[in-house]
């Protein structure tokens, strides 16, 4: 890889699981109301709804962490917030103008399986008993190897779960210690057999490069260790330094991490290793093998992109569940209370829990439904140059002359070169981007 690109477009730029992007939601211009009116007036159509399903409750603090979590050894607090998520869900069934057909679940987190076995059948079932599956439906969970049972895994089987993903981040016991996130390999394999055995069909591992005290030898031995255990996909994304969003990042100094050369090069050794394993590169930050459906999706041009990443499914839309969850419909956003204690009350109150989003313009529509092409597909319509402004279309030729766009038949099409810069060019098309959203907003691209 070109270095010297490498380090021109390793910039803060927006991850595009929406748009417009999160930090163009404003509080004062959302409306509980109108949400829930369009929710009513809305076709959800055959093709089934996700849910994604916030579980903020973990045991300990992972300093890199930058999600929403609320750090407790106090198990008692499950049966409250799991009766408070069916509570929010019945709400919304409430307003549909149909019964829903459920496409996708996914448990996210803090740690999913903070929660016991039983509490997680619990809230399952309770989600799908007033509802139908889709005949394709997929759910998947985020896994702790440190703390998921057996149980775990074969509950959430019977119920239907077929893709699990373990957050790995790194093997090096180093890197682990200074995160806090220590969990022996042996740990890994474990979960990894179990999930096998009891017949999940993906496996997944998330792991992150940029991390304190990380270096070359530490990712090869990560890799090592992943070319053993050979999950279905990988999540191979870059650490995000925000210590005024996420204070536990303030455990280590900035002096600890790589330097930007030094990350460009351990993101760039990762990547060149697992395309030696036979991964496929997705695009932003995501891999998997040849036989994956995401990589059959991806060749077929059926692959699609959401707050869940990248996905096969062709659904309705996403409905955020729980603190801090993001609801993705197709008139616009809206996102819950980021306080466990503001979701609890305002659920105790029979409100729901919501506090910002975006309704989007007919332009939006428009604009996003290109950047997701594009993010997808890698296909640029000719025709989109024409909303390009001068600067924009400048960006746009030099990508294609650095030989990061190429032109074929009518259109353009991203080049294998090109995919690392993806974020990049997908942001040529995003207005807000190019009215001054700063380093702080945005994690960089590389």
């Amino acid at each position: 890889m070109d270095q010297q690109l490498v380090e021109k477009y390793d910039v803060p730029v927006p991850r595009y699981t929406s748009y417009p992007t999160v930090p163009k939601w404003q509080v004062n211009d959302f409306s509980v109301d109108r949400w829930k009116k369009n929710i009513t007036m809305t076709n959800l159509g055959s093709e089934g709804l996700s849910l994604y399903i916030h579980l903020p409750y973990c045991e300990s603090l992972c300093t890199y962490c930058g999600c929403n979590k609320r750090i407790t050894v106090n198990h008692s607090v499950e049966l409250s917030y799991v009766q408070a998520l069916i509570k929010e869900w019945y709400m919304y069934l409430s307003l549909f103008n149909e019964t829903p057909t459920i496409r996708e679940i996914h448990l996210g987190g803090g740690t999913p399986t903070f929660f016991s076995p039983q509490h997680l059948a619990l809230l399952i079932e309770s989600l799908l008993k007033p509802v139908k599956r889709h005949p394709e439906y997929e759910f998947s969970f985020e896994g702790h190897p440190n703390n998921t049972t057996f149980a775990h895994l074969k509950t959430l089987f019977d119920l239907g779960f077929r893709r699990v993903s373990f957050g790995i981040q790194d093997f090096d016991l180093k890197v682990q210690e200074v995160i806090n996130r220590i969990q022996p390999v042996t740990n890994v394999h474990q979960v990894t057999q179990w999930a096998r055995e009891i017949g999940y069909n993906s496996v997944n591992f998330d792991l992150i490069y940029g991390l304190p005290f990380q270096t070359a030898e530490g990712i090869r031995k990560t890799m090592t260790e992943v070319k053993g255990l050979k999950p279905d996909r990988i999540a191979f994304y870059s650490y995000a330094h925000v210590p005024w969003t996420s204070p536990g990042q303030r455990a280590y100094d900035e002096k600890d991490l790589p330097s930007g050369d030094e990350k460009r090069r351990l993101n760039q050794l990762g990547q060149t290793l697992l395309n030696e394993l036979g991964y496929v590169s997705i695009g932003m930050d995501h891999f998997a093998l040849p036989s994956d459906p995401l990589t059959m999706a991806l060749n077929q041009g059926r692959l699609k992109r959401n707050f869940m990443g990248y996905t096969e499914s062709n659904g309705s839309g996403i409905l955020g569940l729980g603190v801090s969850s993001i609801s993705d419909l197709s008139f616009g956003y809206a996102q819950n209370v980021k306080s466990v204690e503001g979701y609890l009350s305002k659920i105790q109150k029979e409100e729901l829990p919501l506090f910002k989003g975006h309704f989007n313009t007919p332009r939006e529509i428009h604009t996003k439904s290109l950047i997701m092409k594009i993010a997808c597909t890698r296909n640029i319509p000719v025709e989109a140059l024409a909303g390009l402004d001068k600067e924009a279309r400048a960006k746009f030729d030099s990508m294609v002359s650095e030989g990061l766009i190429e032109r074929i038949c009518a259109d353009f099409h991203v080049t294998e070169k090109g995919t690392q810069f993806l974020r990049n060019i997908c942001s040529l098309f995003d207005e807000y981007y190019h009215q001054g959203q700063g380093a702080r907003v945005f994690s960089k691209a590389v």
